[in-house]
């Protein structure tokens, strides 16, 4: 019976929103809100003349820019007026001849609640009398055109499931916390000075459950369980979270969002996916969401032409839309779009306990030249290429998250060479905390492409990273990028016949976890996942059982927690004190040797990396200090000193230009990492 209810809701809601495009009923429709305007407002929702919920401040500062919790007053909320309860709304509609709220309480009638417009704002507002939680609602805008046009809220904390595409009341407040302790430790832990090894998870292809319902996409709680298992298990410290907001394609990976406000319904409602944020804390892990402040998608319901003219986005289509994504791009010069912005970032941060927000594509928010060619895009005031506006974004959106001091991060997917991405706004800068190293990860991949044979024409590919490790506080990416669209999985990148894919992806590995900068691996790298990511179907996760994948899985395990448990590996990433090369450049044979160090110089780790199969029996290696040098780690992962020789004694006999060397047995395809302490 519930069912065929919906369906004849869905069905009255289709044929209301059809035949009230028409522009004879529209006109009437616009008659009607002019009168009721005239009136004294909206007389069917028994609303009082002067707002009661949007006060006059409210409305002052979101036209500053600087109403940083605009989302507990835009959008639905539970109110009481006239001592009657019900549901409150707010839309901001600037250029709108009228705006009412249509839903299933009024069959979707665009003449039964009209919304009061507010002074000087371009807000509206309205009460629903009765209304309460997981009801479907849309705002009707009507156009100076003589339209109507049926639009999500831009605020609305929760989405129809796709293919719906209204929005839904719901209850983000009173969720009981459990990760006090969490926050509390996040708070007082130095920014930088930690270990941060991220593992990147879109839900809906991370595994599937057998079931029809929602394909198979587990739930938040359900996600969270596993996946805070799987992680601790493995030695991840953050999970970083792709395609949370509401948004309406798959294939988009969240990319494109309609639902800024909504963790989207493929997987549960807002407080399940507090619960779920809430018990990775719990459970020592830290939560990182994808975040797309640089454009979003034309559809029907969302943002673009919001009421009947561009009013999140840019109205000159050279600077406000996207040529090769067909996607439009926010309008920074304006205060109430910065607004929605700054607001829906400090709402996950507040609302959902978020340890971090990763902000995509920023180079295309900073160039107004991206994807453009000559004649297709309008200089700055100083005939430059940089978005004046969105640089002014960052640094107010970065300087407010710098100042909570609470631990928080924000991190870049920044892919050119802006100077001072992570540098302070007061020291012209655009104040990030970190910036993923794309440069790094390009170089790294070319590499480890090459046939070994070749390689050490390439040497530099791998050494040149360290020349500017220090200029951003950087965190080094195999995400999810690299494994799409014709570019192959991280296995089927390598070269070789079958067994030298493995060992040359964990030569690979143990470089990339021994160099300078933060960690990030892209879900199914750690086992050798076969096919390329595809966002519809889980992960081969019965490869953890096949041999060589196995043998990956359990070395990115080791790896992972050898990263965790030595600060040398992670204290001075950011410093020039925590790396020393040992041998640059010994290309011809394709040997990586450096070492790490923590911040009291003393509990040190040397790295030597065989990028090639030629065995070295007779290979040594320079190191600064006399004493013991104990191996800790190989290419079989973490090395138990009960069953081989993990104990060298350095001799005094100069070698790669240290006063000291150790001679090691080094394997084809060998790593090694020893333990050494300075005297």
């Amino acid at each position: 019976m519930a069912t065929r209810s919906s369906a004849r809701r869905k069905l009255t809601r289709e044929k209301s929103e059809k035949k009230n495009t028409a522009k004879k009923s529209t006109l009437r429709v616009i008659e009607k809100a002019e009168a009721s305007a005239q009136a004294g407002g909206v007389r069917s929702s028994n609303w009082d003349l002067d707002p009661v919920f949007i006060t006059q401040l409210d409305r002052y500062l979101f036209g500053q820019g600087r109403n940083y919790k605009i989302y507990e007053k835009m959008g639905a909320h539970p109110a009481t007026l006239n001592g009657k309860k019900g549901m409150h709304f707010a839309v901001w509609a600037p250029h709108a001849k009228a705006v009412s709220i249509v839903c299933d309480r009024n069959n979707w009638d665009v003449t039964a609640n009209y919304m009061l417009p507010l002074e000087d704002s371009g807000i509206y507002e309205g009460f629903m009398e009765d209304m309460g939680y997981g009801e479907l609602y849309k705002f009707a805008i009507h156009t100076q055109r003589g339209d109507v046009l049926y639009k999500a809220d831009p605020y609305g904390f929760s989405a129809e499931f796709r293919p719906g595409t209204a929005s839904r009341t719901a209850d983000v407040a009173n969720y009981k916390w459990g990760d006090g302790e969490w926050l509390a430790k996040r708070a007082n832990t130095p920014t930088f000075a930690q270990p941060i090894s991220i593992y990147e998870c879109h839900i809906g292809s991370w595994r599937k459950k057998d079931r029809e319902e929602k394909n198979g996409f587990y739930t938040y709680t359900e996600a969270a369980e596993e996946l805070a298992r799987y992680c601790n298990d493995m030695g991840y410290t953050h999970v970083e979270l792709m395609g949370i907001a509401e948004h309406p394609l798959d294939a988009s990976w969240g990319y494109q969002v309609t639902g800024y406000y909504a963790p989207t319904s493929r997987y549960g409602t807002p407080k399940e996916f507090m619960h779920m944020v809430d018990h990775l804390h719990k459970h020592g892990i830290g939560v990182i969401l994808d975040w797309v402040p640089a454009h979003f998608p034309k559809d029907a319901q969302g943002l673009a032409d919001f009421d009947g003219t561009p009013t999140y986005e840019y109205g000159d289509p050279r600077m406000g839309e996207h040529p090769d994504w067909g996607t439009k791009i926010f309008d920074y010069s304006k205060n109430e779009v910065k607004n929605f912005l700054i607001g829906n970032a400090l709402y996950w941060y507040d609302e959902y306990h978020i340890d971090g927000l990763r902000v995509d594509a920023v180079a295309s928010m900073l160039y107004l030249d991206y994807g453009r060619e000559n004649g297709q895009w309008i200089p700055n005031k100083y005939g430059g290429n940089g978005n004046l506006d969105a640089i002014e974004f960052f640094k107010h959106l970065n300087s407010v998250i710098r100042g909570r001091k609470d631990g928080t991060m924000i991190i870049a997917e920044e892919s050119t060479a802006w100077p001072k991405v992570t540098a302070a706004p007061e020291d012209e800068g655009l104040g990030f905390t970190y910036k993923w190293n794309m440069g790094w990860m390009h170089d790294f991949l070319g590499y480890m492409k090459q046939d070994p044979y070749f390689r050490k024409g390439a040497h530099n590919m791998m050494t040149f990273g360290m020349s500017y490790a220090t200029a951003e506080k950087f965190i080094l990416v195999l995400s999810h990028d690299e494994v799409v669209h014709l570019k192959c999985s991280m296995i089927n990148k390598m070269p070789g016949i079958y067994e030298d894919k493995f060992r040359n992806l964990m030569c690979g590995y143990l470089f990339m976890f021994g160099h300078a900068g933060k960690k990030l691996l892209f879900m199914g790298q750690d086992f050798a996942q076969l096919h390329e990511w595809n966002e519809d179907v889980a992960l081969d996760w019965y490869l953890t059982e096949e041999p060589w994948h196995k043998k990956v899985h359990c070395f990115v395990r080791d790896l992972l927690h050898m990263y965790r448990d030595y600060p040398a590996m992670w204290e001075l990433d950011d410093s020039w004190n925590g790396f020393e090369w040992i041998n640059a450049d010994d290309a011809e044979r394709s040997i990586f040797s450096f070492i790490r160090k923590d911040s009291t110089g003393k509990n040190s780790l040397l790295f030597v990396i065989n990028m090639t199969p030629m065995e070295r029996k007779d290979y040594s290696v320079g190191v600064p200090e006399k004493g013991r040098y104990t191996l800790i780690f190989n290419e079989d992962g973490k090395v138990d000193s009960k069953s081989a020789k993990t104990v060298y004694m350095a001799e005094k006999n100069e070698c790669d230009g240290q006063p000291y060397r150790i001679s090691y047995p080094l394997p084809a395809y060998g790593c090694a990492v020893f333990r050494f302490n300075y005297v």
